[in-house]
């Protein structure tokens, strides 16, 4: 079922051309979601990563697939953004959470990224797409692999950004990234203290080579802050990551076209990922982008774009 933000379009509307934003119902949960471009053209979806609302889509990379003649669509994952927020309480210190998930033991959680695979089914099931092509970042590739490979008729080609198979052999992020990750930091929850905190983060994951400015920094940081804040969503996000486990075995079942674009200075998820990716996916199209970390910068978009419409071309 679609229900329009209030006010807002109807169903029938939220397929124009202009960008539209509405809510889907999946189940129990409900996805708040944006559709633009030709309601007639290829679908794609567009899938966030770790604690990351839909609006951290960059607008100069969705207009590229807009201008293709695309019908993009991006949407809040759960836990996140203006989607459901659960209410789980986790267990277990974050630390030894992760140490647990490190030795390949099993860790309970309120649902895993399987779950939020099925979540993207059903956000394609609401909009009426039996097929799209999927482009993953971070987290939301780790989602799109389990998408291809669960259901490979519902994904027609698989874009894959700065993410891996979450298998524990894969190197760690920087001890200063594992620091923040486990929740380790200066504490606070009104606006100045988050937005600094989050510029912090930004600033040690983003690319060397393509650095943001500060002030637009600030100002993307702080619209979506005002847009949601809701840390618990992140943690349980995490939780549902470590949770999962490794994807190798999964992510080896994928036959359709697909493309791996990774930073060289990735300090959270280091470039072997996407050197194991390859190995996994021998039919894959594997970047490594030079002073590329883990973010998305705007003077790369444009090779984005061409990678990720290349690999769209092969499965057509």
């Amino acid at each position: 079922m679609v229900r329009p933000l209030e006010p807002g379009p109807s169903a029938s509307q939220a397929a124009s051309a202009e960008p539209q934003t509405f809510y889907v119902n999946v189940g129990d949960l409900r996805f708040c979601v944006e559709t633009r471009g030709d309601p007639a053209g290829q679908p794609v979806v567009f899938i966030m990563g770790l604690g990351a609302q839909m609006t951290l889509w960059p607008e100069a990379l969705l207009e590229q697939y807009v201008q293709e003649g695309f019908r993009v669509i991006r949407f809040d994952n759960r836990d996140i953004g203006l989607s459901s927020h659960l209410k789980d309480r986790l267990q277990g210190h974050p630390v030894a959470v992760m140490a647990k998930s490190r030795m390949g033991m099993n860790i309970a959680a309120p649902y895993t990224l399987r779950d939020m695979a099925g979540d993207v089914c059903g956000v394609m099931d609401a909009l009426g797409l039996a097929s799209a092509h999927l482009v993953g970042v971070s987290m939301g590739g780790m989602i799109t692999q389990l998408v291809a490979a669960t259901w490979p008729e519902r994904v027609r080609s698989a874009t894959l950004i700065m993410t891996s198979t979450n298998s524990p052999r894969l190197p760690m992020p920087k001890p200063s990234l594992v620091v923040r990750l486990a929740g380790i930091g200066k504490k606070g929850s009104d606006e100045e203290t988050v937005v600094e905190r989050s510029m912090e983060f930004w600033k040690l994951i983003q690319s060397p080579g393509f650095p943001s400015r500060e002030e637009e920094l600030r100002e993307r940081i702080t619209f979506n802050y005002r847009r949601s804040y809701h840390p618990a969503g992140i943690l349980r996000q995490t939780r549902a990551i470590l949770a999962t486990g490794s994807l190798s075995s999964t992510t080896r079942l994928i036959r359709q076209p697909v493309a791996v674009i990774h930073g060289k200075a990735d300090p959270l998820v280091r470039p072997a990922a996407a050197k194991q990716l390859g190995y996994l996916l021998p039919h894959a199209r594997v970047e490594l982008m030079d002073g590329m970390g883990h973010d998305l910068p705007e003077p790369l978009l444009a090779r984005f774009a061409e990678i990720s419409f290349e690999t769209i071309q092969r499965a057509n």
